[in-house]
């Protein structure tokens, strides 16, 4: 089976939960994407940044985690709903 492009495996999975952040979209990829050299958080964060950039994600909330990090939470848009339907096969 042939993988999405990363960017669109991540627009999939958003589609299927109701909230996320960077560390719970890798792993729930991991199995698939784990490999890969581009397999990491800076550019997930990316990918996630410019969904929200072109109006398929939304943030959702933030907070600080145990170690001082800030984490911040996405949804699928309903743009991003409608481009999941139109343009990935599942």
């Amino acid at each position: 089976m042939q993988l999405l492009p990363t960017r669109t495996a991540v627009l999939h999975y958003m589609a299927s939960i109701s909230e996320a952040d960077v560390k719970q979209v890798m792993s729930a990829l991991k199995s698939q994407y784990g490999s890969e050299k581009q397999f990491k958080e800076e550019l997930f964060l990316e990918h996630l940044m410019s969904l929200e950039c072109n109006g398929y994600l939304e943030q959702s909330g933030y907070h600080l985690d145990e170690n001082g990090e800030l984490s911040i939470y996405y949804k699928i848009s309903e743009d991003g709903k409608v481009a999941v339907e139109k343009y990935i096969a599942v």
